[in-house]
């Protein structure tokens, strides 16, 4: 007897270009291999410890659930956060999500119906295809390029892609995978696009607190014409090294957008109760010391990376100005297969390093199969050694072929 066929959807989704090359890296870690991650944004700074003794100060003998739309003290606590930045968010105009991707399929739920399109710069961060499939709507891909640093292209580009179906423009800035932070004069920009075309503005501000070099990043919340076209999607997972929380939120000032979330926000119920317990904590007590620390951290780590690889023979990047990522292009033209084999057949007094294979970040077929994505977040050692043994190997690699 037959069984059904699976979904359409199912079938269609991406796999993830970051965890794809797991099974190698497991196949080469049972051979004794110790691995670089440099594939993955996982943080290793602590998570604070402000958040572990909120969470044991809230332990009871039922783990509750909590209002769908999070706990009015975090809700606050973010509203408040806002405000240090000169930037009015009421509290009513905050959802928490169970991690910033369920932001983002909330976001793009909201503001489109099934098989509306939303216009996105590629590379962008490779989950928003997975989202896309989920949410039933179609990602239109504008290209920018790694020769300007991965701004923002001409605005005729970006209006050339525009038509009955599409709902929404959408950003990441700073940007995961670039390093690129947007000026105020390119948000303004994809403003009056928005405004002219009756579209919404989604920006993934995941990591707004990290801008290098004396930079600000400026939210898309900061800018009154839009007001009731603006979604942020943001997460605790960067900005308090806060991953396994799975713990986001959603802004808005559309109310109307807000209560479709909410209805979103009951059918799952709730986000996570002790997650928020650390989250507030975190929100209330961590002070500009804190964050300003951990910028630092990340701007040494990206000069490290521009020492070790900015101006080698055949790689060409410009200087990351945010976040914790990089976007290079190598002097070979399939960097999955080079990715895979510096997992299965290199290795440096029994270490090599793995990175992420850019195609992945792209919609549009063959664009970046000569790029990779570096995630600078190993402490300075770690990312010397990480990266003497990916040149080693791209060396070796380039000699080969």
């Amino acid at each position: 007897m037959s069984t059904p066929g699976i979904s359409r959807r199912a079938v269609g989704i991406q796999e993830s270009p970051i965890r794809k090359l797991a099974p190698l890296a497991a196949e080469a870690a049972k051979r004794g291999i110790g691995i670089h991650h440099l594939n993955i944004g996982q943080p290793d700074i602590p998570t604070p410890i402000e958040f572990w003794d909120a969470v044991r100060s809230n332990i009871s003998t039922v783990l509750a659930y909590g209002p769908s739309n999070g706990l009015p003290e975090l809700r606050e606590a973010i509203s408040a956060y806002y405000g240090r930045s000169d930037i009015a968010v009421d509290p009513s105009q905050v959802m928490i999500t169970t991690g910033g991707s369920e932001a983002v399929i909330f976001a793009m739920m909201g503001t489109c119906d099934p098989g509306d399109e939303i216009i996105c710069f590629e590379p962008f961060y490779t989950n928003y295809n997975g989202f896309a499939t989920l949410a039933d709507v179609r990602l239109i891909p504008v290209t920018s390029s790694v020769e300007n640093g991965f701004h923002l292209p001409p605005p005729e580009e970006i209006t050339s892609k525009i038509t009955e179906k599409t709902r929404a423009i959408l950003i990441c800035n700073p940007n995961n995978p670039t390093g690129t932070i947007l000026t105020d004069d390119e948000i303004a920009e994809l403003a009056d696009i928005a405004t002219a075309n009756n579209l919404f503005l989604l920006a993934d501000e995941v990591y707004r607190d990290f801008a290098f070099d004396g930079r600000r990043h400026s939210s898309v919340l900061e800018f009154p014409d839009i007001s009731q076209r603006a979604v942020v999607m943001d997460s605790i997972s960067k900005r308090f090294s806060s991953c396994g929380a799975r713990l986001g939120n959603l802004i808005t000032r559309n109310e109307e957008l807000m209560a479709g979330f909410l209805k979103f926000g009951q059918a799952r119920l709730c986000p996570p109760t002790l997650s928020q317990y650390g989250a507030t904590q975190m929100y209330n007590l961590l002070d500009e010391d804190y964050y300003s620390s951990v910028v630092s951290m990340y701007q040494d780590r990206r000069d490290i990376l521009m020492e070790e690889l900015h101006g080698r023979e055949g790689i060409f990047f410009l200087k990351p100005e945010g976040a914790f990522y990089a976007t290079i292009r190598l002097p070979v033209q399939d960097t999955d297969d080079f990715a895979a084999w510096m997992l299965r057949d290199f290795s440096v007094d029994g270490w090599t390093t793995m990175v992420a294979p850019a195609a992945g970040f792209y919609a549009t077929p063959g664009k970046g199969t000569d790029e990779i994505r570096i995630a600078y977040v190993l402490e300075e050692d770690k990312m010397r050694s990480a990266l003497g043994i990916l040149k080693a190997g791209l060396a070796k690699y380039v000699s080969t072929r």
